[in-house]
């Protein structure tokens, strides 16, 4: 029950997240929702291998590479989720970091721990 709960909370900061920044844009809940399974599965199984592949570059950069990998995920996911727009780099990016602010936020919030 609590791992629907997450993905409900996950899917709410996607569309208020979308909603914040221009240049992404959300077709509908159902697709919100399906953007963040996909995140998900992404975040699990590839940006592991992208920040091992990266450890060089993100340890010159004191981490801040990991915007980059976030950004290049979002747009990888923006390509595959139909109904989900991105209107670029810069767009993805801030994307990102919104939707890891209210996500933590409303984790923090409706769930607790």
């Amino acid at each position: 029950m609590r791992i629907i709960f997450k993905w409900l909370i996950s899917a709410s900061a996607i569309i208020i997240s979308a909603y914040l920044i221009p240049g992404i844009t959300i077709a509908s809940f159902w697709t919100a929702l399906w953007l963040s399974l996909f995140l998900g599965v992404l975040n699990v199984i590839v940006k592991p291998i992208l920040v091992l592949l990266t450890l060089p570059i993100n340890i010159l950069t004191l981490g801040l590479f990991t915007f980059v990998i976030n950004a290049t995920i979002i747009l990888l996911a923006s390509s595959v989720i139909k109904g989900f727009f991105v209107d670029g780099f810069i767009a993805a990016m801030l994307f990102s970091i919104v939707l890891s602010i209210l996500s933590y936020i409303l984790n923090k919030t409706i769930i607790g721990k």
